[in-house]
């Protein structure tokens, strides 16, 4: 079974981390949220608390298949800033690993020229975060192994696309079918 890693900082944009962790748990994915604090309870940028699985400290990235960053402000700096989850992202990129952002959040791959000539999608007004990246007006794309998505509207189409990439599109189809996502 895959198994993924849902960062949450500060100020993360809550329907999007919460539709993806439930979406990729629906496809029974081994779906683990990572607190980006030093407490389980991270706050989103609405003022809801949620409790993470693990502190960042914890996880063994090494078992880990997929990274994936929710967006939101200022959650998605908060991401940028943090040394510890850049370098897992440089790592994950070397190897391959599938990464993954939505909203604002792609500007963390942006930052770390991940993008260069990669078809990429973010929140409007972000664009200029995507160093190099080839910008489109989809609710998700993926371009070799980055995900990305527009924000809060296609937080389902981005999570859906990640069921497709770890799974099939099979598997994607049904979930959508079953949740009445048109």
């Amino acid at each position: 079974m895959k198994k993924i890693a849902v960062q949450l900082a500060p100020g993360f944009e809550e329907i999007e981390a919460i539709t993806i962790i439930d979406v990729l748990r629906r496809a029974n994915l081994d779906v683990t949220t990572i607190s980006m604090t030093d407490d389980l309870k991270v706050t989103g940028s609405h003022d809801i608390p949620v409790i993470a699985d693990k502190l960042f400290e914890e996880v063994d990235y090494s078992e880990i298949d997929m990274l994936i960053l929710p967006g939101g402000m200022p959650g998605s700096k908060n991401l940028d800033n943090h040394e510890g989850l850049r370098k897992q992202i440089i790592d994950f990129n070397k190897k391959n690993k599938m990464l993954g952002a939505i909203c604002a959040a792609p500007l963390v791959f942006g930052h770390l020229d991940l993008l260069k000539n990669k078809e990429a999608v973010c929140y409007p007004g972000f664009e200029g975060e995507l160093n190099g990246a080839n910008i489109k007006n989809e609710p998700a794309i993926i371009s070799e192994n980055i995900v990305t998505g527009r924000g809060v509207g296609a937080a389902l189409r981005f999570s859906l696309k990640i069921v497709e990439t770890l799974t099939d599109k099979e598997k994607a189809d049904s979930l959508a079918k079953a949740m009445l996502v048109e």
